[in-house]
């Protein structure tokens, strides 16, 4: 109780000689507030890019990919050689599985489309339209005509815009497409355009075909699949699902989105080494600034501070003064600074700011800022502790001078 007594005394005492110097302070305070604010902002735009990323990838694959094992790792010499049969028996199995929303067949192949005049390569998708687009949602973008029907009476596909444009095609236009079968034989098949869409990738949407699984099963001349995407109800249930999954279908492979995922990885580690490195700029920055703060706080008071270890008082009672009186700098710059992150967050909200595109793409996305409450509490608390840190340490070497010397200081 004794202890608790004597660091509320303390604490009160630190706080009293803070608010001596109050320019000094404030301007202290507010460089701490901006250096935390900066701290987390950047963050919290990191934070969503990887939300924003991850969420895209997962609804382009599926949160988990099932295929057979040589599907993921050996080059196919005919489509669909490592496909998968009976996929409708192994999808009603996947969907017995308390977590998974959506079972959807792929069907993958390459092949040329022409107009009759021009010819060129296309990587082509068949899907099950009426479950495909509507889990696609915002990152997939129909410019013209409408999604693919499940039984059209004519062969259908959607183009990616860069294709349409290069070909001259728009909705209604009849195209054909030219691919080798599962037997390596040459066909061919007349279709017509449904619609135009862009997934914001310029070079995906300059070879995009999508057609439903029907088509493409019937052009490839096979009723295999090339992979099931199992849709979770949500991402945090991936790692157990592919447990699960991995039990119940020993024969096939389960990956997660995040191995299928190379450019989420790709950004996710320059961010963390952009954002890292500039956190701790910022974070050093801010140590300096205690750290002078506190160094010309103690030397303006060299001779009180004689004064009162002439009278008895302790050097470890003093440094716990000022290392409060530290915290109190910091932590009244930290909360600042996250009280104007949430701030800046919100308004984003309520005001959106479109950035625009990033290399590679062509559709630009909203700036969010991602309010993560275990980001800024570790940021607040480190903030706290490197000021006290900072503040303990310059008064410990400061308070290493003689007492006769410290009261005969001017």
């Amino acid at each position: 109780m004794k202890i608790l007594t004597d660091n509320l005394t303390w604490i009160r005492f630190a706080f009293h000689n803070s608010l001596r110097n109050r320019r000094r302070s404030l301007v202290t305070v507010a460089i701490a507030a901006m250096g935390t604010a900066g701290i987390l902002l950047a963050g919290g735009f990191a934070y969503s890019t990887y939300e924003g990323l991850s969420q895209a990838a997962a609804r382009t694959t599926g949160h988990l990919i099932v295929g057979t094992p040589a599907h993921f790792h050996t080059e196919e010499d005919v489509p669909l050689q490592f496909g998968i049969d009976k996929a409708p028996e192994i999808a009603q199995q996947l969907l017995s599985d308390p977590a998974v929303r959506y079972v959807l067949p792929r069907v993958d192949f390459s092949g040329l489309i022409s107009n009759g005049d021009k010819s060129t390569i296309m990587l082509a998708i068949g899907v099950d339209p009426q479950a495909e687009f509507a889990v696609k949602g915002p990152f997939l973008t129909i410019k013209e005509g409408d999604i693919l029907q499940a039984n059209p009476a004519q062969p259908e596909i959607m183009l990616g815009d860069a294709l349409a444009k290069s070909l001259k095609a728009n909705t209604g236009s009849d195209l054909t497409l030219m691919v080798s079968t599962v037997d390596g034989a040459l066909n061919a098949l007349d279709v017509k355009v449904r619609g135009v869409v862009s997934t914001g990738i310029p070079d995906i949407d300059k070879r995009l075909v999508y057609t439903d699984i029907n088509t493409a099963q019937k052009i490839l001349n096979s009723q295999r699949v090339s992979s099931l995407g199992v849709f979770l109800d949500n991402m945090q249930a991936t790692n157990a699902a592919q447990q699960r999954i991995s039990h119940l279908l020993p024969a096939m492979k389960v990956e997660t989105w995040l191995d299928e995922a190379f450019f989420y990885k790709s950004v996710r580690e320059l961010y963390n080494r952009i954002f890292g490195a500039l956190g701790l700029i910022i974070s050093v920055i801010v140590v300096f600034v205690v750290t002078n703060a506190m160094a010309m706080a103690i030397i303006e008071r060299t001779r009180e501070i004689g004064s009162l270890r002439a009278m008895g008082t302790m050097s470890s009672e003093l440094i716990r003064s000022f290392t409060f009186e530290g915290m109190f700098l910091g932590a009244t710059g930290a909360l600042t600074g996250a009280l104007i992150a949430i701030t800046i967050a919100v308004l984003l909200l309520i005001f959106p700011v479109q950035m625009p595109p990033p290399p590679g793409r062509s559709i630009g996305y909203p700036l969010l800022i991602t309010i993560d409450f275990t980001m800024y509490a570790l940021t607040l608390l480190g903030m706290i502790t490197l000021s006290m840190l900072s503040s303990g340490l310059i008064a410990s070497k400061t308070l290493q001078q003689p007492i006769v010397d410290a009261l005969a200081h001017n």
